[in-house]
């Protein structure tokens, strides 16, 4: 049965790859990327067995320790990376328990992550070239290193869906473990000025580690090649006893999940509540841009970015606050609120394929792509706008700089008219593989992946483009101070911002009415 699963894995790789020419464009280019860091890897530890054991194992164990904590947190905030053996797909087969986990732990390290992985822990004993004795250890702890990171994820997906009992613990859950992961480069600066003396920090932080379910494994090869054999088999003691925790747990949320329905249903709702339908005129427009606002709130897939965008601003304060000068901070929150808007706004170039088969309704309702592109852009507007208005206002206020407020409304009123229209024109045009409707809004499904990531950034090139002139005014006016280019920033945005806007729906519209129905297509769930 292991090897039936190996060959299912293949099997559902190799028609991937058949089925879109991009799919197997990404996997060589991102082979190739793997390689290429593989071998500066491997480079690195083959100079580093040049240095003393102690310093040896110091590098091996926070390096692994951090590999075996980036497996574990990229499943909580993803969902699960690889879905391309979901266990929920053989909740019908009778397949073993032991069976099906050997064959999901193998078969997960067929891949470009788990390769990867597999030949970098491996390859650790390459920096114990000149303790030969050791190498044969290194390789054996390097193995189980890296099965220890297959289990901790593999463990901590199945536990995520075990667990939550409902969507909206899986929803905030994922957004608690995010936020943090926005501020982790702030926090790591802030933590580095406040090391004095790494040379002294570091080897006593991987002793800690060392001991930890993260480091023993790394450990090991260190402490034997010191002679210290006594701590060297306490801690393969504790790598063992992790891995057999791993799977365990791993084992118990899986069978629980494989006979336990995913929750769907939903607390009964009173009568007569319409929601942002009562908020909306009675029209097609309307009833769109009421169905999208609902989306807004009640799918993890938009309430997730709506949770994150008003951060990213945050993320430029603490930047300017590093430079020591007060007026940055004010500047960074009101050009942070036109970056915060456009994320808000550019969500919409997946909407139809966030709407998956729900897009029928359009269709079968006969809602025209005019009424289509205006009700999502109504939508989202209703949104972005204000948050960027809010953190112009606020940055003005810190800094009590009129011009900077004319200036960052002028360019926020551009980001989200421009992003608007070139989202209304994307969201026509292309489709991804996006979530399925209630899964975690970080999932990544197999599809076309590089492909999506260049529309991606086409967007973000065009709409940089776009908003070009309003850009470079808002900072020539910050800049001088003078009065006169802010209200040209100003007025500049709101005509830029509206033409684009009108032509960006007339476009749209023109291309959905064309591609309606190749685009329910394209987003339909058996595609």
């Amino acid at each position: 049965m292991v090897a039936q699963l190996v060959k299912l894995k293949l099997a559902l790789l190799r028609n991937s790859l058949k089925r879109s020419p991009w799919q197997l464009v990404g996997l060589i280019l991102g082979g190739l990327y793997g390689l290429g860091v593989l071998g500066l890897v491997i480079v690195g530890l083959a100079a580093l067995g040049s240095n003393s054991p102690e310093a040896i194992g110091t590098v091996i164990v926070l390096a692994g320790a951090a590999l075996i904590l980036g497996w574990l947190i990229i499943p909580v905030v993803a969902a699960g990376l690889d879905m391309t053996l979901d266990p929920a797909r053989f909740t019908t087969y009778a397949i073993p328990m032991k069976s099906m986990l050997a064959g999901l732990l193998v078969s997960s390290f067929i891949g470009v992550p788990g390769l990867i992985t597999l030949l970098a822990s491996i390859g650790t004993a390459a920096s114990w070239w000149g303790h030969p004795a050791v190498v044969p250890l290194a390789l054996l702890c390097g193995v189980l290193g890296a099965i220890t990171c297959i289990a901790a994820s593999r463990a901590i997906t199945a536990a995520s869906a075990s667990l939550a009992s409902s969507r909206r613990f899986k929803d905030i859950s994922g957004i608690v473990v995010l936020v943090p992961l926005m501020f982790l480069g702030p926090i790591i600066s802030n933590m580095a000025i406040g090391i004095s003396d790494l040379r002294e920090y570091l080897p006593a932080l991987a002793n800690s580690v060392s001991w930890t379910p993260l480091g023993a494994i790394w450990a090991v090869p260190a402490e034997a090649a010191q002679g210290h054999f006594g701590p060297a088999a306490l801690k393969f003691l504790i790598a063992m006893a992790t891995i057999a925790v791993l799977i365990w747990v791993w084992k118990v949320c899986l069978a629980r999940a494989l006979v336990t329905p995913a929750y769907s249903g939903g607390t009964r709702r009173g009568n007569g509540k319409l929601g942002f339908f009562g908020w909306f005129p009675a029209t097609p427009t309307g009833a769109v841009a009421a169905r999208c606002l609902t989306y807004w709130f009640r799918d993890p897939r938009y309430s997730a970015g709506l949770l994150i965008a008003p951060l990213v601003p945050l993320v430029f304060v603490f930047a300017g606050s590093q430079t020591g000068a007060g007026n940055t901070i004010g500047v960074a929150l009101g050009f942070g609120g036109a970056l915060a808007a456009f994320l808000v706004v550019w969500s919409i170039s997946s909407d139809i394929s966030y709407d998956n088969t729900a897009f029928a309704l359009h269709i079968a309702a006969g809602v025209d792509g005019r009424t289509d592109r205006t009700g999502r852009v109504i939508a989202a507007a209703v949104l972005a706008l204000p948050l960027g208005v809010l953190y112009a206002v606020v940055g003005a206020i810190v800094v009590q700089d009129f011009v900077q407020l004319l200036a960052t409304l002028g360019l926020v009123i551009g980001v989200v008219g421009s992003g608007l229209g070139l989202s209304s024109v994307f969201s026509a045009r292309f489709t991804m593989n996006a979530p399925l409707p209630g899964e975690s809004p970080l999932k990544s499904r197999p599809g076309n992946g590089l492909s999506t990531a260049l529309i991606q950034l086409a967007g973000f090139g065009g709409l940089g483009l776009l908003v070009l002139p309003e850009l470079i005014l808002a900072i020539v006016a910050v800049v001088t101070g003078q009065v006169f280019l802010a209200w040209v920033t100003l007025l500049v945005g709101i005509v830029l911002g509206a033409i684009l806007l009108i032509l960006g729906i007339r476009q749209g519209a023109g291309i959905y009415n064309r591609r309606a129905p190749e685009l329910l297509l394209a987003v339909s769930l058996d595609r």
